[in-house]
């Protein structure tokens, strides 16, 4: 996850960067449902809701690692023909996304609520977000309005982008380039996750 890395505050604790195995997590990915509760925790109780809000979407939808969120710069975002020019790192192969309609509003509202900057996240101080990040989403709200009952990672998000693309029945090279996978091997472990791959086995 390279040196900048996001913690969230799910169950009233931080998360240990490497858990013993009696308190690892049952899965190593979010599914869209969790995502969703996450988005909408975050918005209506951080105290910076609507930025921690767009983060969790923008990491979730383009499968981005944590410092390639953190290190997302306003030049990289074409507002007229919506699409985001993804820069990825730890060698990944660069590629161009489509914003939807939810990214861009989300993300104009980023615009005019923030400070002026180069960097799309930014601290209270108005510096980017590039060592180490904690959203901290109020321990005590959060675990009376979240369901989830495991420490959530960020990568969780890259991995839940994933997922979900390849259940969607998307074709898998086009996942790698859209992951930035340089190794195909590292995409199709997504399709070991996905229920899909066994809808036609024993039909009655």
């Amino acid at each position: 996850m390279g040196s900048t890395v996001l913690l969230w505050f799910v169950n009233g604790t931080v998360p240990p960067r490497h858990l013993p195995n009696t308190q690892k997590r049952p899965r190593e990915y979010l599914t869209p449902k969790e995502v969703e509760e996450l988005i909408s925790v975050a918005r209506t109780y951080g105290r910076y809701g609507h930025r921690d809000a767009t983060m969790i979407l923008l990491a979730y939808r383009h499968g981005l690692r944590v410092s390639e969120l953190c290190s997302l710069r306003w030049n990289q975002i074409d507002f007229e023909t919506g699409l985001l020019h993804v820069r990825r790192l730890k060698h990944g192969i660069p590629s161009v996304h489509p914003l939807r309609a939810r990214e861009l509003r989300a993300l104009r509202k980023l615009q005019r609520e923030s400070e002026p900057s180069p960097y799309l996240f930014v601290t209270e101080q108005g510096s980017p977000m590039t060592t180490f990040i904690i959203c901290v989403l109020d321990v005590s709200q959060l675990n009376s309005h979240s369901s989830l009952t495991f420490p959530v990672h960020p990568h969780m998000l890259r991995h839940g982008c994933g997922y979900k693309l390849v259940n969607d029945g998307h074709d898998t090279r086009a996942i790698q380039h859209y992951l930035g996978h340089k190794n195909i091997q590292h995409t199709v472990r997504y399709t070991e996750l996905s229920p899909g791959c066994f809808s036609d086995f024993w039909q009655d």
